[in-house]
């Protein structure tokens, strides 16, 4: 993460185990690092019990060892809970610490409802922690790996999806749901940008 990454992560949680020794066997070998790339990212800002919406193939949660992945897609069964609406979670309010939303928050159609929910089921000083690309860097991905993400093979995208969001518009939307005290960092080269904001 570098200096400025590793001050951001030992600010906001200092006891989380490095690495990630998963694999994901459904995804190619570009996706898969990038994929474990991210959840080595994330992994240290993640405290207590998580949801990790948007979950995929759960590996963050199976990582984490401790929390619920949800999905509106339920990817070779290993998410814990098919959800139809992101904007209507079925958990009590402030079950989590922490809720993350991974690569997932531009193909989720009511964004600002789906993260008031989030704020909702999230314990007063808990975190939600996004990771986006930027529309453009978005758009050039899924139209070069095209069979190969499994994304666009496996499910159909729904009216309101994007591709990507840019910092600027993440940052609002967090804020817009009551987040405070936001934060960003780029990773990936720069491409990615890891946001963290506290309830």
């Amino acid at each position: 993460m570098g200096t400025r990454g590793g001050r951001m992560a030992a600010a906001v949680c200092a006891d989380v185990p490095a690495g990630f020794e998963g694999v994901i066997d459904d995804m190619d070998w570009l996706g898969e690092s990038l994929y474990q790339w991210r959840i080595r990212v994330v992994l240290p800002y993640v405290k207590g019990n998580l949801l990790d919406l948007a979950c995929g193939a759960n590996a963050l949660v199976k990582r984490h060892g401790r929390g619920v992945g949800a999905d509106r897609y339920q990817h070779e069964g290993a998410v814990d809970v098919v959800i139809d609406d992101a904007g209507k979670l079925p958990f009590e309010d402030g079950l989590f610490d922490t809720v993350t939303v991974l690569a997932a928050l531009n193909h989720i159609p009511n964004r600002s409802e789906a993260l008031a929910e989030t704020y909702r089921v999230l314990k007063p000083g808990g975190r939600v922690i996004v990771t986006m690309i930027p529309p453009g860097i978005s758009w050039a991905w899924h139209r070069l790996r095209g069979e190969s993400d499994k994304d666009q093979v496996d499910r159909p995208w729904m009216p309101g999806e994007r591709f990507g969001l840019t910092r600027a518009e993440t940052r609002q939307l967090l804020a817009a749901a009551g987040f405070r005290e936001i934060r960003q960092h780029r990773f990936m080269f720069g491409v990615n940008t890891l946001t963290v904001g506290c309830r």
